[in-house]
């Protein structure tokens, strides 16, 4: 089966980041469910480029279409657990750590002040458009998550081996913590596995 490490987490809260590095430094495959989402995004003649897409006029219009047409989630979903039985993955998904259970899991949270800024600081958008942005996708995603499978995000932390507040935090710190944790768990050394 191998490795295979779920990363949780709101918008902004240093997801990608943290799974990029993780799946570097132990020689890992990385996938991300916001990939997978502008895949299909592209198949529907939207044009995303970049992590800060999904703070564009048009990704929040994509959101909406997937609010109401929630089989591009499934879809998604689908992928990333044929994934995850591959195994040797960080997988950077919203909602993966309750639909798989072979995985060791993070969640990752940050004071909503501090996401505000990292999501204005990485897209060029005010502060405070970002707490507009943050809180829109936040109460769209969850409540499509609820919709879909019943998950609660934000509320229910029991599939999750590690709940870690990023907010004074910087990258590193956070990247690592979870390396330590993930070695522990994994009962790996100190040497990177490669692919």
């Amino acid at each position: 089966m191998g490795i295979v490490v779920c990363i949780s987490g709101f918008a902004a809260t240093g997801k990608s980041t943290l799974g990029k590095k993780l799946a570097e430094v132990l020689g890992l495959r990385y996938l991300s469910g916001g990939d997978g989402l502008k895949m299909l995004a592209v198949e529907r003649g939207y044009r995303p480029g970049g992590k800060e897409w999904w703070e564009t006029e048009e990704g929040l219009r994509f959101l909406e279409e997937r609010v109401r047409n929630p089989e591009f989630d499934r879809e998604v979903d689908r992928k990333l657990l044929e994934e995850a039985e591959k195994g040797d993955v960080i997988i950077d998904s919203w909602v993966l750590p309750w639909l798989y259970q072979g995985g060791y899991n993070v969640w990752l949270k940050a004071r909503l002040d501090v996401r505000a800024r990292r999501m204005s600081k990485r897209s060029g958008v005010s502060v405070e458009e970002a707490l507009e942005i943050i809180r829109k996708r936040d109460g769209e995603s969850a409540s499509l998550y609820r919709r879909l499978y019943g998950i609660e995000l934000g509320r229910d932390f029991e599939p999750f081996h590690l709940v870690l507040d990023t907010s004074d935090l910087d990258e590193d710190a956070v990247f690592r913590i979870v390396l330590q944790a993930v070695r522990e768990y994994f009962r790996l050394g100190s040497t990177p596995r490669r692919p």
